[in-house]
């Protein structure tokens, strides 16, 4: 299959996959981590449509004290993060996501224990995935290569091997509402 096929294939599975009871096992995963506990900042996807959903997890963060942020895409085709103190500063933005207004004193500073959530369409086991299309996760990983990412996946979107090409950057981990995937490892 192409790229294209492959993207409307596992949009159709996700579509048919997402539920509440599996956000929440994600979610739960998710919390267990120990990594956050070290996290500077929590760079999150906003959840659109049948993605898994990232609400929960955020509003746990808040709770405990971790800094989050969110992306902004600009027409450059790249993206930059936002600090929020609550998604209640989110608005929808381009692509009908939401997104923060943000100001340049609200820029996330990325370091080596920043945590980047990542969205996609379909994953492996060794780190591959298949987004939307526009690359913005990708040149943004690739300029901070030391950020740990961590995907968020219904189990059937996980693959045996998905195309990839060379600026496509492998992510680290996957959550799912059945397990966590420790990828390249």
């Amino acid at each position: 299959m192409t790229k294209k096929e492959l993207r409307q294939h596992f949009t159709d599975i996700r579509k048919n996959t997402s539920c509440r009871e599996f956000d929440v096992l994600i979610t739960e995963r998710l919390k267990e981590l120990d990594i956050f506990n070290s996290a500077d900042t929590v760079l999150l996807f906003a959840s659109y449509c049948s993605e898994p959903s990232t609400w929960d997890f955020a509003e746990s963060l808040l709770e405990r004290g971790i800094p989050i942020a969110y992306p902004r895409c600009g027409c450059d085709g790249e993206m930059t993060f936002y600090r929020v103190k609550s998604t209640d500063e989110l608005h929808i933005g381009k692509y009908g996501i939401a997104e923060p207004a943000g100001s340049i004193m609200d820029i996330a500073q990325i370091t080596d224990k920043t945590v980047c959530i990542v969205p996609g369409l379909a994953f492996t086991t060794d780190g591959k995935r298949i987004g939307y299309g526009g690359g913005y996760y990708d040149r943004f990983l690739s300029k901070n290569p030391n950020v740990y990412t961590i995907a968020l996946a219904y189990e059937k979107c996980i693959t045996d091997d998905l195309p990839t090409m060379e600026h496509d950057i492998k992510i680290k981990s996957i959550v799912t509402e059945e397990r966590m995937v420790l990828c390249n490892e």
